[in-house]
């Protein structure tokens, strides 16, 4: 369904997802990006399918989707035909934020000039970022809207965080983190929750300015957890984890969706969510990356501690008018419920490594089948590319 009423001619979605390459043999992440591409992926999936800076990642984007049902639909054939594609080496593909013992140093890089430069600027920083994200990009046609939307959004972005934890591991390692993903992100320069703009001319002349300098050469090297795309007409929600099964992504996508349309419709009443500053929300953050759904969240308006869970169920309640008009109120009232009751793709990874005795090769082997949980298998070549040619999110 389509947004209607106020939300007409906004809020398509576009998501974008990464993926590991792996071997099911030895379970070892491999390098393979560019034989895949060769393989197919160009002339299939069109510009759907893209390396990133490791040989062993590969990434998908949906085209512009009108609605959450086409969001599911392309993100399930997107996955079809890259694992037909990852099938014809021998190999896997995996949802997960992090590889549960693969080594970043034994990892090529893709012989490409942006990961070149992005390298001799950020030397081990660079080559250690082996982790891998879920990108939600939501339409807003105005700047200044998307400004005010993306400042308030702020608030909301640990929770949607701890829906998406995937990555309790690193370097063979069970790091006590539900999302190490994020402490490893951290390290690269402009991440984590943004500082309040006041106007998106404001932020252009930030922007502007660390161009001047040298420190960029453009937007595209701003990675906060949200950001107003410097290219497309577009919010894009960087916050998350890859979530490892296709209704986790299409449930977040959703839930992304509802808040920055609910935000919108406050903002045609002359109101707005309260903001805080980056400190507050950092708090919150470092509770999802710690503990996940099971978070004692801080309630910064009563100034106590809630549980997470508690808190996006109100969350549920807060975006129900915006969901019902998108048409996806059934969607989060059903699959971001379910994520609450179940538990999250780090919940069931930490559950197999401790039911296997430990062993993290049993943790790829729960990820590869549950990567593909509902996801047709192809058995013959597809002859027809997934979804529409128009995209919101080339990187």
């Amino acid at each position: 369904m389509k947004p209607t009423g106020v939300l007409t001619g906004q809020f398509t979605l576009g998501v974008e997802e990464e993926f590991q390459i792996v071997d099911p043999e030895t379970r070892e992440l491999r390098s393979y990006v560019s034989q895949l591409l060769e393989r197919g992926g160009k002339s299939v999936l069109m510009e759907r399918v893209r390396p990133e800076m490791h040989q062993s990642m590969v990434e998908t984007g949906t085209g512009i989707c009108e609605d959450i049902d086409q969001v599911r639909a392309e993100v399930t054939e997107l996955r079809q035909h890259l694992d037909h594609l990852a099938r014809k080496g021998g190999l896997r593909i995996v949802a997960a934020g992090t590889h549960p013992f693969s080594d970043w140093k034994s990892q090529e890089i893709v012989p490409h000039e942006r990961y070149n430069t992005l390298v001799n600027e950020l030397e081990d920083v660079a080559r250690e970022n082996l982790i891998f994200g879920l990108h939600v990009h939501v339409g807003i046609k105005n700047k200044e809207v998307a400004m005010s939307l993306a400042n308030q959004v702020r608030y909301f972005l640990p929770h949607i965080l701890t829906l998406s934890t995937s990555s309790p591991f690193w370097l063979g390692r069970k790091t006590g983190l539900k999302s190490i993903r994020s402490e490893i992100f951290k390290r690269f320069p402009r991440t984590g929750i943004p500082d309040e703009f006041r106007s998106h001319s404001q932020f252009q002349q930030y922007v502007d300015m660390l161009v001047k300098v040298g420190s960029i050469d453009n937007a595209k090297k701003i990675w906060w957890d949200v950001r107003v795309h410097p290219f497309f007409e577009t919010v894009e929600v960087r916050i998350c984890d890859m979530t490892t099964k296709v209704a986790d992504t299409v449930a977040i996508a959703a839930l992304v969706q509802a808040i920055m349309a609910q935000l919108y419709i406050l903002r045609l009443s002359n109101q707005q969510w309260r903001t805080y500053s980056r400190a507050l929300i950092e708090e919150n953050k470092w509770r999802a990356v710690r503990y996940g759904l099971d978070a004692p969240f801080i309630d910064f308006g009563k100034e106590i501690e809630v549980p997470v869970r508690d808190l996006i169920s109100e969350l549920l309640d807060f975006v129900d008018p915006a969901a019902q008009l998108l048409g996806t109120r059934d969607e989060l009232r059903g699959n971001v419920a379910r994520i609450l009751r179940e538990g999250t793709s780090a919940d069931r990874q930490l559950k197999v490594y401790q039911t296997s005795g430990m062993d993290p090769k049993k943790v790829v082997d729960h990820l590869i089948a549950e990567t593909m949980f509902e996801v047709p298998i192809l058995n013959k070549e597809p002859t027809q590319p997934p979804g529409r040619a128009s995209s919101h999110a080339p990187k």
